[in-house]
Parts: C-alpha cells; structure tokens; sequence
C-alpha cells in the first residue's frame, strides 16, 4: 500500500491529475475552464518589446498559474507551458537556421526560495521539452535589494528595478540566435523592460516576450 502511494505521489508530481484550473477530474483542463481560456493576443506594452500572451489574467488561467506559483502545483508547469506553445511559434517560427532561446524574467532570491524554486525558469524548461529546436538560457538574475512589486504602481515598478537585473556570467544566449524573454504575467512591463535592457548592454537582441497572463490596463 505505502509503495501505491508513492508511485501515486510521483505520477501526480510528473502528470497533472485534475483539471489546472478548478481541481475537477478532468486534467489538464476540464470542458468549461479549457473553453473560457481565451485566444492568445497581443498585450499592450508601450515602450517595451512586443508582447504574446497565453491570455488575460483572469478565469481559469489566473487560476491556474496561483495553483502553480503560489500553491506548490509544480506538475502544473506542463499545462500551462502547452498554452505557450502557439504563440512561441507565432513569435518564433519553428524551421529556422538556429535554435529559440527562452530567457526566464528572473525572481527576487527570497520568493524563489519560498515557492520551492523558481517558477519562471520551470516552465521555460517545461516548454522547451515540448518544442522542438528551443533551448533555455538562465541569463539573469534580480538584485537582493529588488522590493516586492505587490502595491507598487508603475513608476515605482520602474524604479524598483531600475539597474538592478544583470546578467548571469556564462550563461547568455548566442548572439546570433534569436531569444525570447518569458514571465508568468505582465502587467507595467517594468520587468520585461529591464529584462531586455539587460540582455542588449550585453550584445543580446530579445525583441520580444512571451507571457502566461496579460494584466495590464489594455489589451489589443
């Protein structure tokens, strides 16, 4: 029986059980919640690079991602990167001369030590697994002084992060490849913004990311 158990615990570890978003039987998306997911659309980031998302932050899918980033549903890591998939392949046209590099918005150090590791870096790894010719490239890392942005409006989001996203050594993406920045949600694009700062004073051209939830005022 204990060995049942633990054969149980390791494939719901490895494949989700029930439905991501509300917990039904029915994984990875039950009927109603895999219907009110929404199209992927463009989210709204003047100033910042061009943005895909999976979809608004809202309904199943906000559900989804605080089972996943706030609950310990590691396992939900597979589901949520299957909705990346197709706007990864709109951004990123499969077929061309080099691979697709994911570059996870990093986590300040304290939340990723909270959540178990870091949530951003799981998906892209889970994402690339399911996509052919795309990699993953742990380039960045937040200083210890980045504030939790929660309360925080957008110029106080800028200045939180202001400088203070640098580049991992070592572990930066080739420069002739193409790269995509990818975040759970977007919301002032103070992130994305310093992300991709980040990366170009290093000679890396992320033109664009690829986001789970849209949350900013306006999307198009």
């Amino acid at each position: 029986m204990r060995l049942h158990r633990a054969g149980q615990a390791l494939v719901d570890l490895v494949l989700p059980s029930d439905c991501a978003a509300c917990g039904g039987p029915e994984p990875p998306w039950c009927g109603p919640c895999g219907r009110a997911l929404g199209p992927p659309a463009a989210a709204h980031l003047p100033g910042g690079p061009q943005v895909l998302a999976a979809g608004r932050y809202t309904g199943p899918l906000r559900a989804a991602l605080l089972r996943y980033k706030e609950r310990g549903r590691r396992d939900l890591a597979r589901p949520l990167a299957a909705l990346l998939a197709g706007p990864l392949h709109d951004l990123a046209p499969p077929g061309g001369p080099g691979p697709t590099w994911l570059v996870p918005a990093p986590s300040r150090p304290a939340a990723a030590r909270a959540r178990g590791g870091d949530h951003v870096l799981r998906l892209c790894r889970a994402l690339s697994a399911q996509c052919s010719n795309v990699r993953v490239a742990h380039s960045l890392r937040l200083d210890r002084r980045v504030q939790d942005s929660v309360g925080l409006d957008a110029a106080q989001r800028a200045v939180n992060l202001r400088g203070r996203v640098s580049i991992v050594s070592g572990r930066l993406p080739p420069v002739d490849d193409r790269s995509l920045i990818v975040d759970d949600i977007v919301t002032t694009g103070a992130t994305l913004r310093e992300c991709r700062s980040a990366l170009a004073r290093s000679g890396v051209s992320a033109r664009a990311a690829l986001v789970l939830c849209d949350a900013t005022g306006r999307a198009r």
